[in-house]
């Protein structure tokens, strides 16, 4: 497996380890490595800043640059844990 790089726009934690995610709607669960870990959360973040009414450009930009960046990079990940 190739080393997964974050893009430079990426302003969230970046862990150290990955570790096992689970689909709050379906139960399904994938594990992620560090980036991918560390993306998913920033996604869910995003995404609960907007749940929350906080819908900025800049919010919804960033969710969507991290939805196609997880995307792009774990296809079955995404479908499993985001679609």
């Amino acid at each position: 497996m190739t080393k997964q790089e974050l893009p430079k726009w990426f302003n969230g934690e970046l862990y150290k380890e990955g570790d096992v995610v689970r689909n709050r709607f379906s139960g399904e669960s994938y594990e992620l490595t560090a980036e991918e870990l560390s993306m998913y959360d920033f996604i869910m973040g995003a995404n609960q800043l907007m749940e929350l009414g906080m819908y900025s450009p800049k919010n919804i930009d960033d969710m969507r640059k991290g939805i196609t960046w997880f995307r792009k990079n774990n296809p079955e990940a995404y479908y499993v844990l985001l679609d």
